[in-house]
């Protein structure tokens, strides 16, 4: 294909002979990844949130003993503090395990699917949502980063 004067670049245009209904298609299981990917991080932030708070049981533990009350301290740096967040697993396990499956396998299909039906061009859908919407010659409505409209 050659390059359009003023359209989005090879990589965001669609090879010929693949039908809108494939695109849309393509783009549904690319919005479906990105929902994935927002999970991911809140994952993420749950390890991240979970490992701060039991750091601060170490704390907490201190001041309740400072404070006069031992069984309370006992009980948290003994049934609390460290204790698996799931049966078996610290919140490290969990992103390892949902790494290693589910959003491996996620985005293996999804790569797979572009590769097999439009080269491995990503965000044909959305692109082509573009040109539809945008005003070529207008400024901020650019095609491409340095086109002039």
């Amino acid at each position: 294909m050659a390059q359009q004067a003023d359209g989005p670049d090879e990589r965001h245009r669609r090879p010929d002979g693949v039908s809108d209904a494939t695109v849309a298609a393509l783009g549904k299981l690319s919005e479906a990844l990105e929902c994935v990917e927002r999970a991911r991080g809140h994952l993420y932030s749950m390890h991240q949130l979970i490992g701060h708070a039991d750091l601060m049981l170490d704390d907490a533990v201190q001041r309740f003993r400072a404070a006069g009350h031992p069984h309370l301290a006992d009980r948290i740096a003994t049934e609390l503090r460290g204790r698996n967040v799931i049966a078996g697993r610290w919140t490290f396990q969990i992103v390892e395990d949902f790494d290693d499956g589910y959003h491996a396998l996620f985005r293996e299909v999804d790569q797979q699917a572009r590769d097999d039906l439009v080269g491995g061009r990503r965000h044909l859908y959305e692109a082509e949502m573009k040109e539809r919407r945008r005003s070529p010659g207008r400024p901020g409505h650019e095609a491409q980063p340095g086109s002039a409209g």
